[in-house]
């Protein structure tokens, strides 16, 4: 069982750098459309390496509610009995909590349902944006009921139809993304038109190779896509260690002056936040890559940085949280998306950092850190995993540091709380909690 701590959980300073092996779960964006492709797959799957996290728990329970058998067949594994001729309307609301993949990969896949589904969340879901999304399915003739421009909504599904369809490409990638998983059980080709800059690219990208994995196809346009019609195939599927959820260990090495491996994550990755390692050696960090791992050795102090983050962006928080340990401004910019995630995420760690006394300027797409000496203080998480991670870890590199709500990192990385109190141990010192 994971141990969760109660908050506020203060973390003292480690007494040494680090140096180990740093274990990290598997991805939940690619657990999320594996799970998404399996169920559209007529026949069996067996995904490999999952992510068991909340966000994965909503996005499976969804998929059963809708007619798709899945069964665990090992601590990491399941087994996705799919196909498009299982699905049917739930009998009752399908609950997402605040998982953005889901409710948007669910949404798309709605359509392809015959009968109504509709789709709630928790208080934050409420909050986040979906119009883009919905506006574009019905511009496929997809009837959607979605009175606020966020959830909850109702799909009045039966089929997904042919077309052309056009959304900003500057708010989520995920509205790209989840028209492309369900677009092969369209009733033919249909284009998607990028409007404006495509936002955090990568994680299309792993859409359209984890798509032609399971026999689709998505061609690329010169103003966007054009997703064909397909039948997916039943498949063994291995899902990779979570880049984002490995940005915590690498900031840790680079913060503290460490070294810290992570394997089964290395040249090969699917994911773009991989790139974060790139980031860590222009603060200073020395980066060792390898076919199946990478390590991470760091020099103190960081260096100051003005980086463009916008592809990368769930990464963000992971550089601003040890921004107070470099030498100079650290400005992030391009990241105007970030104040839709689980919560305004620009403000939040702006507000955070200036509880830690430090000099934070924000504009509507960036952020500037200008480090100061740090004053102790309770970090707000504002139910944000990735707000609890990251500052788990300037906790860790200089202590005089609390979490409010550990428990917030359940969404996506479950055991973070186990792999810190390991890394408190491989050092010597009694774990926090």
């Amino acid at each position: 069982m994971n141990r969760m701590p109660k908050g506020p959980l203060a973390l003292p300073a480690l007494p040494r750098a680090p140096e180990l092996v740093w274990r990290v779960p598997g991805s939940k964006s690619i657990t999320n459309r594996a799970l998404v492709l399996a169920a559209l797959a007529e026949g069996e799957s067996r995904l490999e390496g999952v992510l068991h996290s909340d966000d994965t728990r909503h996005m499976r329970e969804g998929l059963t509610a809708l007619g798709i058998r899945v069964h665990d067949a090992g601590p990491t594994t399941l087994v996705v009995e799919g196909g498009r001729s299982r699905l049917r309307a739930p009998a009752a609301p399908l609950f997402v909590g605040n998982s953005g993949t889901t409710v948007r990969f669910l949404t798309a896949l709605a359509a392809l349902v015959d009968g109504p589904v509709t789709l709630t969340g928790d208080e934050a879901m409420s909050r986040r944006p979906l119009q883009d999304q919905v506006d574009g399915m019905r511009q496929l003739g997809v009837r959607i009921d979605c009175p606020t421009g966020c959830p909850p909504l109702t799909v009045h599904g039966g089929k997904l139809p042919a077309g052309s369809v056009t959304m900003p490409g500057g708010r989520s990638s995920q509205y790209f993304s989840a028209l492309m998983l369900a677009g092969a059980g369209a009733e033919g080709d249909f284009e998607i038109h990028v409007e404006g800059r495509l936002v955090s690219r990568p994680y299309v990208e792993i859409t359209r190779r984890m798509v032609a994995d399971f026999g689709g196809h998505i061609d690329e346009t010169a103003t966007g896509f054009v997703v064909r019609r397909a039948t997916y195939a039943p498949r063994t599927y291995a899902i990779e260690p979570d880049a984002s959820s490995a940005s915590y260990p690498f900031a840790l090495a680079a913060a503290t002056g460490g070294t810290i491996t992570v394997p089964d994550l290395g040249l090969r990755a699917l994911q773009g936040d991989y790139r974060f390692v790139d980031v860590l050696e222009r603060v200073g960090a020395e980066v060792v890559r390898a076919a199946d791992r990478t390590t991470v050795r760091g020099r103190v102090p960081l260096r100051g940085i003005d980086i463009d983050m916008h592809d990368i962006s769930d990464t963000v928080m992971s550089l601003a949280a040890i921004a107070p340990l470099a030498d100079g401004p650290v400005h992030i910019q391009n990241v105007a998306n970030i104040r839709i995630k689980e919560t305004d995420r620009l403000a939040a760690v702006a507000a955070e950092l200036e509880r830690l006394g430090q000099a934070v300027t924000t504009t509507a797409d960036a952020l500037r850190i200008e480090p100061r000496p740090l004053r102790s203080a309770v970090v707000k998480s504002y139910a944000d995993h990735r707000m609890a991670m990251s500052f788990a870890i300037l906790g860790m590199a200089r202590g005089n540091l609390s979490i409010e709500d550990p428990s917030c990192v359940g969404k996506t990385y479950p055991t973070f709380w186990e792999d810190v109190a390991a890394c408190y141990r491989e050092v010597g010192a009694p774990p926090p909690f």
